[in-house]
């Protein structure tokens, strides 16, 4: 097996060597732990070099090193079933590391074995609580919940991206009273904001007033009330961008909804400029996302000082510190959107004050790098 941490034995002085295991790689191209992966390397300090595990098949020129970082390529998926041992393979090469971050949950049912094997630490971010995803059979779930609990009793530290998630950690597991449970978040200062005219002929629509919701179209994100709030209200637009071909649920919604003039259902975005130029010139931001902790896309819409309305849930409340607006059901959107968008400009304000002090990659990367 080659060594992964080779090239840092060059260095003129020694470095804490960090692994980055359970993330799809850098450059990032979408999904939270891609994007914070990216963001980190920003704000690489002097004494820390990184080796980040990226799966093979996803890109297809093999760089031997990101923003200074060693990357790694594995033959495995960094998604789905298969991911449980692409990070167990991140795991085994990793351990003439100092530090393995993992990222998820997937692999760390090996845990008990890499710990009797791994000398340094083990940081874990458990991210959100995925075996409470109703996109998982009883078995995933069950595999999860316990690869959450390996997590928990074999990482040095635990990091929750939200205050509910280590509220749970700290009253679901005994050990976690003696483990060292750190609340670190996610940065949104990298959506730029655009607001300027330039992508107006592809989107005309976006020439009036509109809302603007961006997630994976899945059960727990609640993009099926969303749509249903807004087909009510004919003279309201709503651009909803996500992955609506993946799955039977997104694929159903679509023919349903696609007939209303309204409701514009784009494919996914992963160009940055194109991504933030609708939600920069939105009027309102509807989050629907239930399940999971500090969402990327909400911290970045706060970012972008849009006005949230958002699911009601502790997650996002925790988050947007009680000061967004609040919905568990379409009668909930509709009637906001009638009755209370005076209160959007004061809204948008006090989200664009959160996220400057609270969601900044530079406050987040010095976070994790004190964690090393």
């Amino acid at each position: 097996m080659s060594n992964s941490f080779s090239c840092n034995a060059v260095s003129s002085s020694p470095k804490i060597r960090v692994s980055v295991i359970g993330t799809a790689g850098v450059p990032a191209c979408y999904g939270g732990f891609e994007s914070l992966v990216d963001n980190l390397l920003d704000w690489t300090p002097p004494g820390v070099a990184y080796t980040v595990f990226c799966p093979a098949k996803k890109y297809e020129t093999h760089l031997e090193s990101y923003k200074g970082a060693h990357l790694v390529y594995l033959d495995r998926d960094a998604n789905g079933a298969e991911s449980i041992l692409y990070d167990f393979d991140g795991m085994r090469r990793s351990l003439g590391a100092d530090v393995m971050l993992i990222l998820g949950v997937s692999g760390c049912l090996f845990l008990p074995y890499i710990r009797r094997r791994f000398k340094g630490k083990i940081i874990t971010n458990i991210d959100g609580l995925e075996w409470k995803r109703d996109k998982w059979s009883w078995f995933a779930r069950r595999l999860l919940k316990f690869s959450e609990r390996m997590a928990v009793r074999c990482s040095d530290v635990i990091i929750g991206d939200n205050r509910g998630i280590t509220d749970y950690v700290a009253s679901e597991y005994r050990a976690a009273a003696k483990k060292r449970v750190e609340l670190i978040a996610y940065g949104g200062d990298h959506a730029a904001k655009v607001c300027d005219g330039s992508l107006y002929e592809s989107y005309p629509f976006c020439k009036e007033p509109y809302a603007v919701t961006v997630c994976r179209i899945e059960p727990e994100n609640n993009i099926h009330v969303i749509l249903e709030a807004f087909s009510r209200l004919p003279g309201r637009q709503l651009v909803a961008v996500g992955n609506w071909q993946n799955s039977a649920y997104g694929r159903k919604l679509k023919e349903a909804f696609s007939a209303f003039g309204n409701l514009h259902l784009l494919e996914p975005v992963y160009e940055p400029h194109t991504v933030n130029w609708l939600r920069s010139n939105a009027a309102l931001y509807v989050h629907g996302h239930s399940a999971g902790g500090t969402n990327p896309s909400l911290v970045e819409a706060m970012n972008l000082a849009l006005p949230v309305l958002a699911f009601d849930c502790v997650y996002n409340r925790a988050t947007t510190e009680d000061k967004a607006l609040y919905w568990k059901t379409a009668d909930d959107i509709a009637r906001i959107i009638i009755e209370e968008s005076g209160r959007f400009p004061e809204t948008a304000a006090a989200m664009a004050e959160a996220g400057k002090r609270l969601y900044t990659w530079e406050r987040i990367a010095g976070q994790y790098n004190a964690l090393y």
